[in-house]
């Protein structure tokens, strides 16, 4: 009684999936031919030539804002550091001789081997000196060190 109830399940799955595949190719090919339908079927993409927009709330790739004069504008109030979860942001504070800004950060190191892109980083700046608002999702890399950004390469 089990084995033949096993099976008309294994044949019922298979019917859902047959269903699902047909009705996408259906939708899929009136979509070629440019006959507009509620229904798309099923969307592929060509990933490198072809990209999907991104949210506007999208957290991707950090970024460090720079002041007019080309310095970071971050003053190493060391806020980030202290609300990130995964304690992937390194920072040195260092005295600046400008009376408005005091310090600076002598080191920034943020490890993205680390980050789990929660943006609390970027909440937490009181001068909106990080971002992650560049849109770069390829972030994979054959050596660990290259995903360790330090404030020069997170200024470009």
């Amino acid at each position: 009684m089990r084995l033949i109830r096993y099976f008309f399940e294994i044949i019922r799955g298979f019917c859902i999936t047959a269903r699902h595949f047909f009705v996408n190719i259906f939708f899929h090919i009136l979509n070629l031919f440019g006959i507009k339908t509620k229904r798309r079927g099923a969307v592929t993409i060509q990933y490198p030539e072809q990209r999907a927009a991104l949210a506007s709330r999208h957290r991707s790739l950090h970024r460090m804002m720079k002041r007019e004069d080309g310095k970071p504008r971050c003053v190493a109030c060391m806020l980030c550091a202290t609300v990130c979860p995964s304690e992937c942001i390194y920072i040195e504070a260092a005295e600046e001789d400008d009376p408005d800004i005091q310090k600076y950060p002598a080191v920034f190191i943020i490890d993205l081997n680390r980050c789990c892109f929660c943006g609390f980083c970027v909440e937490a700046c009181p001068e909106d000196a990080i971002r992650m608002d560049t849109e770069q999702i390829e972030l994979a890399s054959y050596d660990r060190k290259k995903l360790v950004f330090d404030i020069d390469r997170l200024l470009e």
